[in-house]
C-alpha cells in the first residue's frame, strides 16, 4: 500500500565562513535548489564517503 512519509527535521543555527556561504549560494542557484537542500546533500555525502576509521 502507498504510504506518504514526512521526514522529520529540526532547526539548527550554524556559522560558516562568508566565502563558503557565497560558493554554496551560487551553486544552489545554478542547480535551482535551496541553500538548505544543498547543505543537507553536502553533509550527507561527506558522512557517507568518510574514510573507514574516521569519525
Amino acid at each position: 500500500m502507498f504510504e506518504i512519509k514526512k521526514p522529520s527535521s529540526s532547526n539548527k543555527t550554524i556559522r560558516m565562513p562568508d566565502p563558503l556561504i557565497e560558493k554554496l549560494e551560487k551553486l544552489a542557484g545554478e542547480h535551482d535548489i535551496s541553500f538548505n537542500q544543498l547543505v543537507v546533500q553536502c553533509c550527507e555525502y561527506a558522512l557517507e564517503n568518510m574514510k573507514p576509521g574516521k569519525k
